[in-house]
C-alpha cells in the first residue's frame, strides 16, 4: 500500500514515474538491459541523457548561453564548488544568511576567499527573507549567493533579488522546477535532485557559459565546471539511473502543462495546509507569512507533550516522515511537486482529528 511520504529527501517520486521505472527495469525499450546496466557511452544511454537534458531546458526555459551539467555530490559539493570556479581572481562574494542551508554555504565559501555578508534574517529570528531594501551589496564582488528555499526553517524567496552585473547565484536544491523561473537572471543555479527532480545521487547545474573557465589554481579536475562543460557531463561515469528517472519526471512534468501548472497545484496543496494551521489554534507555523515556502511547512502543537503521540497517529493512518528537522524540531510537512492534493487534504483531516481527541 502506498502512503504520503512528507519526507524533506530523500522525497516522494510521481507514482506514473515509479511504476514506468518497474515496466522498464528489466528491459529498456527491447535493448534485453535495464538502464543501470548500460555503458555510458553506449548510443541507448546518450540518447536518454540527452533527451533529459532537452526536457528540463523546455521546462526552464533555459537560454542557449548556458549549460547544463549533470554532477554528483549534492549541493554540499557545489558550496566548495562555487566559490572554486567563480571568485576568479576576485577577493570574495556576498552570501545572503536565511537559515541553516545558507550557513552551510557560508561556512564552505569561507575556506576559498573573503565572504561577505550581504543580508541577514537573523534578527527575525530566520522566519522572514530580509526585504532588499536592506541590503548592503558590494559591487565589486564576484556573485551573490542566496538559497531560495531553506528546506528546514520553511523560508522561501517569492522574489529573485536585483545584483545589477554580478552574478546571482541560487541554490535552489528544494525548490527547483516548483514554479517558472527566469534563467537568464541568473550566473548560476544548482540544486540536489532529491526534492522535486528524482532519486539522491544526482546534482544539477545550470551554469552562464562566460563563467566557465577561470578556476582558482589548485582546483581539482573533478571540482572544474570546465571539465564537465567540456565532455557533456561525461568526464568520468554520470549517475546514470539518477539521470534516466530524473528525464522521466521531466518529461512527465512537460505532459502535465509544465511549470505554470505545477506553481498552480503547489499553491493549492500549501494555501490548503497554512489556512488550516492558522486559523486552528492549536498549531502554529513560525514563518512569516509573505516568507513561507511553498515546499516544506514546519508547524508545532501547543503542547510539545503531545507529539509522540501526533506523530505516531499520523503513521497510522499511512502519514509518514512528519517529524521535524532534529536542529528545529516539531513537525515538518515537505509537500514538493509530486505530493498530490490528496495527500495535504488526508493530513489536514487528520489534524482536525487530533485537535478534537487532545484540543
Amino acid at each position: 500500500m502506498r502512503v504520503f511520504n512528507f519526507s524533506a529527501g530523500p522525497a516522494i517520486l510521481p507514482e506514473e514515474v515509479l511504476a514506468q521505472a518497474g515496466e522498464e527495469m528489466l528491459d529498456w525499450h527491447g535493448s534485453g538491459m535495464s538502464v543501470m546496466e548500460m555503458s555510458h557511452r553506449a548510443e541507448p544511454y546518450l540518447g536518454i541523457q540527452h533527451q533529459a537534458e532537452a526536457d528540463l531546458r523546455a521546462l526552464l526555459g533555459i537560454p542557449s548561453d548556458y549549460r547544463v551539467l549533470f554532477l554528483q555530490g549534492g549541493a554540499w559539493t557545489q558550496f566548495a564548488m562555487v566559490p572554486m570556479n567563480l571568485l576568479r581572481g576576485r577577493p570574495g562574494a556576498d552570501y545572503v544568511h536565511t537559515g541553516i542551508w545558507s550557513e552551510k554555504a557560508i561556512e564552505e565559501a569561507g575556506r576559498f576567499g573573503r565572504v561577505r555578508l550581504a543580508a541577514s534574517s537573523e534578527s527575525s529570528g530566520f522566519h522572514a527573507v530580509p526585504p532588499q531594501s536592506g541590503w548592503q551589496m558590494d559591487p565589486g564582488a564576484a556573485y551573490l549567493h542566496y538559497t531560495t528555499n531553506e528546506t528546514i526553517g520553511g523560508v522561501q524567496f517569492h522574489w529573485i533579488p536585483q545584483t545589477g552585473t554580478v552574478p546571482l547565484v541560487a541554490d535552489m536544491s528544494s525548490d527547483i522546477l516548483s514554479q517558472p523561473v527566469d534563467v537568464s537572471r541568473f550566473g548560476l543555479i544548482y540544486a540536489g535532485a532529491q526534492k522535486n527532480i528524482g532519486p539522491a545521487g544526482l546534482t544539477l547545474v545550470i551554469v552562464r557559459e562566460d563563467l566557465i573557465g577561470t578556476p582558482m589554481p589548485g582546483t581539482p579536475t573533478m571540482l572544474d565546471y570546465r571539465t564537465h562543460a567540456q565532455h557533456d557531463s561525461m568526464f568520468n561515469t554520470p549517475p546514470t539511473w539518477a539521470i534516466y528517472m530524473a528525464g522521466l519526471v521531466f518529461a512527465r512534468l512537460l505532459r502535465d502543462g509544465g511549470l505554470p501548472a505545477v506553481a498552480e497545484r503547489n499553491r493549492a496543496k500549501a494555501e490548503l495546509l497554512y489556512g488550516y494551521i492558522d486559523g486552528s489554534g492549536f498549531y502554529r507555523n513560525p514563518v512569516e507569512p509573505g516568507s513561507r515556502s511553498l515546499m516544506n511547512v514546519p508547524f508545532t502543537l501547543t503542547d510539545p507533550a503531545l507529539d509522540a503521540t501526533f506523530l505516531q497517529g499520523a503513521e497510522r493512518n499511512g502519514l509518514l516522515q512528519l517529524k521535524g528537522h532534529r536542529l528545529a524540531g516539531g513537525m515538518r510537512a515537505s509537500i514538493y511537486n509530486a505530493m498530490p492534493l490528496a495527500g495535504v487534504e488526508a493530513l489536514v483531516n487528520y489534524m482536525k482529528e487530533f485537535v478534537r481527541q487532545h484540543g
